[in-house]
């Protein structure tokens, strides 16, 4: 059987990365942008995220033309107006932030995630991941973004508890720097501290999403917040050309936030 995901947010960067990997893997691959564009193998949908309707129309185009959903991944996300690298304190911003960071970052994944598991449940399997970042756990970019993340997994940690016996398992994945083609044309080395050689290619993301969905213990994950570049030391999974990204855990004090540390 042909496994089948969908990759919310793909037109560029992680999302497409992801989708492009999961193609590689074998699986049948839909993706959502606002324009419809995407990786090529897989089917592209035009979606805004903050359209309710919109979206419960791509999952049901996606059950009359595949029959069922083995994954889905949460990686829509829409910038502030004016985004320049989030430079500005919280109350320099306009409150319209919000619309975006929490309306796509965190809202739109919940939706999104209501109609996954409406999909999943009844066939008795699936994994929900969410695209999160150790913003959750020190401050990064921006109160929002971090509230953001922070939200993510914590509902990743609640679904889980109510998604228990089902046969699906919702998670939360933190990523490190990524090596984007827009953080690459840039041209620099480092990038807030962080080394860019090794730092974490989108495809590696995808790979290392790939590995988990296939893994037997799956199910021991349900609700955690786990970290990508540790995942691909545990997978053997490395980089496009083959180095091993680090985990900037240490860097932001602690390990997973949810569940908490008992």
């Amino acid at each position: 059987m042909t496994r089948v995901a969908l990759v919310t947010g793909a037109s560029r960067g992680v999302g497409h990365g992801v989708a492009t990997a999961l193609i590689d893997a074998g699986w049948i691959v839909f993706t959502t942008s606002r324009r419809g564009d995407g990786p090529d193998g897989a089917t592209t949908l035009a979606c805004d995220h903050t359209d309710d309707s919109a979206v419960a129309t791509v999952f049901e185009r996606i059950v009359a033309d595949a029959g069922r959903l083995d994954l889905l991944v949460n990686n829509a996300w829409a910038a502030p107006k004016g985004f320049g690298g989030f430079s500005d304190r919280f109350w320099e911003r306009p409150v319209d932030d919000w619309d975006t960071l929490i309306g796509v970052g965190l809202r739109a994944h919940y939706v999104a995630s209501v109609h996954a598991a409406q999909v999943m449940v009844p066939q008795g399997s699936g994994l929900i991941v969410n695209i999160s970042s150790f913003g959750s756990r020190g401050h990064l970019h921006s109160v929002l973004y971090g509230m953001s993340k922070t939200g993510l997994d914590k509902m990743a940690a609640d679904m889980g508890t109510e998604l228990a016996g089902t046969g699906v398992t919702a998670i939360s994945l933190w990523l490190g720097l990524i090596r984007t083609e827009l953080l690459l044309s840039l041209g620099v080395d480092e990038f807030a501290g962080f080394s860019l050689q090794r730092a974490e290619d989108p495809r590696f993301v995808g790979r290392v999403i790939d590995a988990l969905a296939s893994d037997a213990q799956l199910s021991a994950h349900n609700g955690d917040t786990l970290v990508t570049a540790e995942l691909g030391a545990r997978y053997g999974i490395t980089n496009d050309d083959g180095t091993p990204p680090d985990s900037h855990r240490s860097a932001f004090g602690g390990g997973p936030l949810f569940p908490p540390a008992g």
